[in-house]
């Protein structure tokens, strides 16, 4: 996790929760003590509320039809999951918490508090700015994007890490694609005992997924006019050997 590149743009904590809010498939929701987690139940308003459908026997519901003014206190928790099989696949944790409301057979959350817990640590989002901002453009295609990339070019993954300081391969086992937006790519190294981020900035934000595959376009050309990484030489020296 001490493996670094020089500064890049990355996206601002509001973009990012609501990245991770667009792309979760699955939250748990605390509520008045009841605690229940779903699949597939949850779409998100333009403004960032939350649209939860239950059924009609969840004890979330009965919560919230019981509750003064209907309206429970209530605490949802996403889990930002690196599509490919990596060390620690957890990238990020989101916390919403607020009031549930019933709508039309569903329990609308309204947000106070946004919390949104990176590897850097926890951030407490302003309200306004995630109300304000948008998902990444690329985190509906993100999953498949990377699995498409580790499984069907591991050459180009290979030949991604020429760009990555020679200290940041060091003790290398195994470099994957980790994490991509419209800024950059993210490769996870992994050491036997640790593994380490490495970005790789864009020369221009990508706002859909052409002009991602001609940005990855540009970092491979510059990959492949870099030297292959010693790091890299000597493990498959020692491998062939």
């Amino acid at each position: 996790m001490g493996d670094t590149q020089d500064w890049t743009a990355v996206p601002g904590a509001a973009e990012r929760a609501r990245s991770v809010l667009a792309a979760a498939w699955s939250c748990a929701v605390t509520a008045d003590g009841v605690r229940e987690e779903y699949v597939g139940a949850h779409s998100v308003t333009e403004d960032g509320e939350v649209r939860l459908t239950v059924p009609d026997d969840s004890g979330l519901l009965a919560a919230a039809l019981c509750a003064p003014r209907q309206e429970p206190s209530a605490l949802l928790e996403f889990a930002d999951v690196a599509p490919v099989p990596v060390r620690n696949r957890i990238r990020a944790r989101l916390w919403l918490s607020g009031w549930f409301a019933p709508s039309a057979g569903a329990l609308v959350l309204r947000p106070t508090r946004v919390v949104l817990r990176q590897s850097s640590g926890p951030v407490v989002v302003d309200l306004d700015e995630f109300t304000a901002a948008r998902p990444d453009p690329l985190a509906g295609a993100e999953s498949r994007l990377l699995t498409h990339l580790a499984d069907a070019h591991p050459d180009a993954v290979e030949r991604l890490t020429r760009l990555v300081r020679p200290e940041s391969l060091h003790a290398a086992t195994r470099v994957a694609p980790l994490a991509v937006d419209r800024h950059g790519l993210t490769l996870r190294i992994e050491r036997s005992r640790a593994h380490g981020d490495v970005r790789l900035p864009f020369h221009t934000p990508a706002d859909d997924v052409a002009q991602l595959t001609e940005r990855m376009h540009v970092l491979l050309a510059q990959a492949s006019a870099a030297a292959c990484p010693r790091a890299l030489q000597r493990q498959r020296a020692d491998g062939d050997g």
